[in-house]
């Protein structure tokens, strides 16, 4: 059975820090890529950040530089540390899994039909 599980979110105010955790089973972690995305109410899915399975990454504009997605194979986890937060990163980030491309955008997350999901977790930056 597959799992994909997010912890870490949480209230901040801005500037603050988060880590986001996401643990998955069930599938050949090595061999998958990951990545978080975010969705607040109102707003498209939007993909914050991917790492391949060779260990490059891609990251959305918004998040250049305050954002970093790494991972622990041996762990089957991979994290979304996130510095100098602000109120428009408020949302529900959401981990994904994939053995292929990610999608940009999209009207809603989870995506139907495209990878492992976990269940989200909420991020909300007060300002």
């Amino acid at each position: 059975e597959v799992q994909v599980v997010e912890s870490g979110g949480g209230s901040v105010q801005a500037g603050g820090s988060l880590r986001l955790s996401c643990t998955a089973s069930g599938f050949t972690f090595d061999d998958s890529d990951m990545g978080w995305y975010r969705q607040a109410p109102g707003n498209e899915c939007m993909l914050v950040s991917t790492i391949s399975s060779d260990g490059s990454t891609y990251y959305a504009d918004s998040v250049k530089g305050r954002f970093t997605i790494s991972q622990d194979n041996a762990k089957n986890t991979v994290y979304l540390q996130m510095n100098s937060l602000k109120p428009e990163d408020t949302a529900e980030y959401y981990c994904a899994a994939d053995f292929g491309g990610f999608d940009t955008i999209a009207t809603m997350c989870p995506i139907e039909d495209f990878g492992f999901w976990g269940q989200g977790t909420q991020v909300t930056v007060s300002s």
